[in-house]
């Protein structure tokens, strides 16, 4: 199961996916690595796997990575009871670099259910707000001076290379008509209304909203995501103690895909999971958004051995 709620004064509220899935490869290390070992969590969000992972492991220590000041103010407040074991730095992970090695790193991809949930964030149509859709709201390109600022077929190539809409021309050409007609979307709902429109009326009522992938192309694009997490995977080995546990969690095949190849072919690494892990029908049920969730671990090698040596 999840684990529970967090709530907090910031409003911060959310369901740690596939948190069991995470706990277990963690307390299978040896009682030597977990004795004093330091985790690094490179998106903390409300601290939900941190705090589990702490509480299960008394030894181990923590430093929690966050670029969003809403979800920092969520975890230290979370994490409290933990004391001085826990550290939360302001940062992207792409960022950072450890003064020790870990015995643990996780990530868990993606937007959190808090930014969802919170219209003025501006990554739902669900819920109307400012077309904004980024991870650090003090920093940054909005979604919309992206949308304005591309051109028509700059535009189209990138909904279909990170949101994989085949209709991404007909979604580009729209929303550039609109935007010179018109002037800037009142906010996501006049967009996502935009972009069903380029649909037929019967694809616009199946289970998936015709602009959810619009909406993960331009979040994507706005955040830089899929340069940040290769370059994650890049660094992320270099973090760990011979023998130390990477754990990633994606919500796209985009995402799957990159995790899937750093995993086997990094020859710092020994991949554990050749299929990643997904959610159970009982977590499912609990938490819907885990439906997407992928889970993949590996086990950093020691430096002498190779793929070869594997």
């Amino acid at each position: 199961m999840p684990d529970s709620s967090i709530n907090s004064d910031s409003g911060f509220k959310h369901l740690s996916v596939m948190a069991d899935a995470v706990s277990q490869p963690v307390a299978a290390l040896s009682a030597e690595l977990l004795d004093g070992g330091l985790m690094i969590d490179a998106t903390l969000g409300g601290g939900g796997h941190s705090a589990l992972l702490l509480e299960r492991h008394p030894d181990l220590r923590l430093i929690g990575l966050d670029q969003d000041p809403t979800a920092r103010a969520a975890a230290a407040e979370r994490l409290a009871l933990f004391g001085d074991r826990v550290k939360i730095v302001a940062t992207n992970f792409v960022d950072f670099s450890p003064a020790e090695p870990a015995v643990v790193v996780m990530a868990d991809l993606g937007v959190s259910s808090p930014q969802l949930d919170v219209a003025k964030r501006g990554f739902s149509f669900r819920l109307d707000g400012p077309l904004d859709m980024r991870m650090n709201p003090q920093v940054g390109e909005t979604a919309a001076e992206l949308i304005g600022r591309l051109e028509e077929t700059e535009l189209a190539d990138l909904i279909y290379a990170y949101g994989e809409e085949r209709l991404s021309r007909r979604i580009a050409r729209r929303i550039k008509q609109d935007l010179a007609e018109q002037g800037p979307y009142a906010g996501t709902a006049a967009l996502a209304y935009a972009v069903a429109g380029c649909y037929p009326p019967k694809a616009r009522r199946g289970r998936i909203h015709p602009a959810t992938r619009t909406f993960q192309a331009l979040r994507i694009a706005v955040n830089d995501e899929l340069d940040a997490l290769d370059r994650f995977l890049q660094k992320a080995p270099d973090w760990l103690v011979p023998g130390g546990l990477l754990a990633v969690i994606s919500f796209h095949s985009l995402e799957d895909r990159r995790v899937k190849t750093a995993f086997l072919r990094d020859q710092r690494l020994e991949r554990l999971t050749r299929k990643p892990l997904v959610a159970s029908e009982m977590e499912i049920a609990a938490n819907p958004r885990s439906r997407s969730a992928k889970c993949r671990f590996a086990r950093r090698l020691p430096q002498a051995m190779t793929a070869d040596a594997r």
